[in-house]
């Protein structure tokens, strides 16, 4: 009896040993997506959150959002909570690397990074650095190597009027140069002669007075080098360098600035970075396939785009579903920056920034940016298993002026064969004919 005691004592011991390492290694895997605390927190699926209702689900949404609803400016259809993990490589990759990363001791410099995620431990809001960690999480979140958006279409809407101005068409791709996870070469390309973690070109088709208006935005891997950025401007015929001032002013009559683009495009060492705490709302994740969609079909894709609904069409008519998220603040140090504070709601699980306000120099909100963000294995077929998030419809509503731009896009997730040298200046010229 006693051999057989002692026995089964090991054997519990044993197996309790492996449930307690096991749960240690889930809870220190920021991938994860907790879908019973989702389920507890949210509303029914397809439960819609309006005016009459809202009280009961004010506590999952960011406060000024309500206050639209409130008004009847939009209502939110609540999605089911899926999880949005990664790539196995990108996980494996933060696995290998939790503890390489560290901050310099001057803001902008990231020391010993490799790949992943950089800060994969619970952040400490408390923590005067978490700020700055935050921003570097988000910088390189896992958004796979290259992708193309074949077509982009740009909605001009006066809210007052509620009509829509004009409409244009882009063609969009961005390209990783390092820190790549998946597609080959990695982890970087050759020749990288830019020393860039990665390059967006955006390229107008229509109408006749902006196209081949095009676009060139370098993430430089050294933050604290010059902003590098190009335009070719078809009236001038030529390409001009995109100067620091420019990424804030208004891009071809939009609500939106160069330095919007991805949440925030420009260098992390221009602003201070603070971080605002943890909570759970409702962000705009969805499943593709579970959505009212547009009349509107991609040329080449069985695709079609998402909609718009609320007041003037200026909100994405998509689900939202119930997310952990880290608030990100980030105020510019630049005295003249019409920005006076930029607030991101960073999804946990992918640490893009789904959801965020601006702010004027005088604190006054400005702007709401609305990035919907569908699973790929709801999205074209070969989008599935790429483990990417992918943003397919945007909004940026101006509540000063009364105006909106939204956004709709049909987007390829980690393209193969993608050329390092159609992301140079050089290229500009050629890539806008």
């Amino acid at each position: 009896m006693y051999i057989f005691n002692r026995v089964a004592f090991l054997l519990c011991f044993s197996t309790m040993a492996v449930l307690l390492s096991h749960g240690e290694g889930l809870k220190a895997d920021g991938f994860d997506y907790d879908i019973e605390t989702a389920r507890e927190l949210s509303p029914p699926v397809g439960h819609v959150i309006s005016p009459s209702n809202l009280e009961s689900a004010r506590q999952l949404l960011d406060p000024d959002l309500a206050g639209l609803i409130e008004k009847g400016w939009l209502t939110l259809t609540v999605g089911e909570p899926l999880s949005f993990r990664p790539h196995e490589n990108y996980i494996k990759a933060t696995r290998n690397n939790a503890t390489s990363a560290a901050l310099g001791s001057e803001p902008g410099i990231l020391l010993n990074y490799s790949s992943g995620r950089p800060f994969p431990a619970e952040l400490d809001p408390s923590d005067p650095k978490s700020g700055e960690k935050l921003v570097w999480n988000m910088r390189y979140a896992y958004g796979g190597d290259g992708g193309k958006i074949p077509e982009m279409y740009w909605q001009y809407r006066d809210m007052k009027s509620q009509k829509t101005e004009r409409e244009l068409e882009f063609k969009a791709a961005m390209m990783r140069m390092m820190y790549r996870h998946v597609i080959q070469p990695t982890p970087s390309v050759k020749d990288n002669r830019y020393k860039t973690y990665s390059a967006l070109t955006l390229t107008a088709l229509e109408p006749g007075d902006v196209a081949k208006t095009n676009l060139l935005i370098f993430y430089n891997s050294d933050d604290t080098a010059e902003e590098q950025g190009w335009m070719y401007v078809p009236l001038l015929r030529r390409v001009r360098r995109v100067a620091t001032t420019m990424r804030t002013d208004s891009f071809l009559g939009s609500d939106i600035m160069i330095e919007d683009f991805l949440g925030y495009t420009g260098r992390i060492k221009d602003m201070n970075w603070s971080h605002g705490g943890s909570k759970h709302i409702l962000l705009p994740m969805y499943r593709h396939d579970k959505i009212p969609h547009s009349d509107r079909k991609a040329r080449r894709e069985d695709y079609n785009f998402v909609d718009f609904s609320g007041h003037s069409g200026c909100f994405p008519d998509i689900n939202w579903q119930v997310r952990k998220v880290h608030v990100l603040e980030g105020t510019p140090k630049r005295a003249d920056h019409p920005v006076g504070n930029r607030l991101l709601y960073l999804d946990a699980q992918t640490m893009l920034p789904i959801f965020g306000k601006l702010y004027d120099r005088a604190g006054i909100l400005w702007k709401y940016i609305i990035g919907g963000v569908a699973h790929p294995d709801t999205h074209l077929a070969s989008n599935k298993g790429s483990g990417v998030p992918l943003i397919d419809t945007a909004s940026v509503v101006d509540i000063q002026s009364m105006h909106c731009t939204t956004v709709q896009m049909v987007t390829k997730a980690n393209v193969p064969k993608m050329k390092r040298r159609d992301f140079e200046p050089s290229a500009l010229n050629h890539m806008a004919r």
